[in-house]
């Protein structure tokens, strides 16, 4: 009884621990202290060099400033490759966001910008259409492309984990507000982790995966190389 109650006990935890979002809060706030590396004692900081802490010490000293951020209330700028600004406001710059499980981002599209296909590994983002009209989707692990046009004052949602994207494809500029069930949902843009990884991955693993030759991965890492 012993043994299997402590599998029932097991595979709850396991089950807890692989449906919930960021970790519930045990204090009313903690407000996330960004420079505590800097701020620690000389011997502190060599003993929390061996010491992970999953998010972000707590700071002492709060002020409202903590909990507010102006920077998405006005468009980005968009004259980038993609014609598409992400700006996000989560942890790192909301510091009262530590350990509240939420954040938010503006992205901002050019007529014909690209949100390009990407992964939030620890967020599900449900997306506002403030202005224009987008062309969003997902894929399902079977492979399933789920998508729709979304237009303003539409809500769409992309579950966590799962590559998705959007598109600009009017001829007006186009922008939404995001939401994640995380203070930091994290980003992985396919393309970017893929052909501008460091150290980067092998030619060879990418040219059987994508079925092409060593030349064509290496003319697109080219193409995602930093410019001098």
């Amino acid at each position: 009884m012993g043994v299997c109650r402590l599998l029932l006990l097991t595979a709850l935890f396991l089950l807890t621990y692989t449906v919930s979002a960021d970790p519930d809060m045990l204090q009313d706030l903690c407000v996330a202290d960004l420079s505590s590396r800097n701020s620690l004692s000389l011997s502190l900081y060599f003993f929390m060099r061996s010491v992970r802490v999953n998010g972000f010490t707590c700071k002492a000293n709060i002020t409202a400033d903590d909990f507010f951020f102006a920077g998405i209330g006005n468009p980005g700028l968009t004259n980038n490759s993609m014609g598409a600004l992400v700006t996000g406001a989560n942890v790192q710059r909301i510091p009262g966001l530590n350990t509240l499980g939420v954040s938010l981002a503006r992205i901002d599209y050019a007529p014909g910008g690209l949100n390009p296909p990407h992964t939030h590994p620890r967020a599900t983002e449900v997306v506002f259409v403030l202005e224009g009209q987008l062309d969003v989707g997902f894929i399902t692990t079977a492979n399933v492309l789920i998508s729709k046009t979304i237009k303003q004052g539409d809500v769409f949602a992309f579950p966590k984990g799962l590559v998705h994207f959007q598109k600009n494809n009017g001829m007006v500029p186009a922008a939404v507000i995001s939401a994640f069930n995380s203070q930091l949902p994290g980003t992985q843009s396919i393309a970017t982790t893929l052909f501008a990884a460091t150290p980067p991955v092998p030619d060879n693993v990418l040219a059987k995966a994508f079925m092409v030759g060593t030349e064509e991965v290496q003319e697109v890492k080219s193409r995602f190389a930093p410019k001098s």
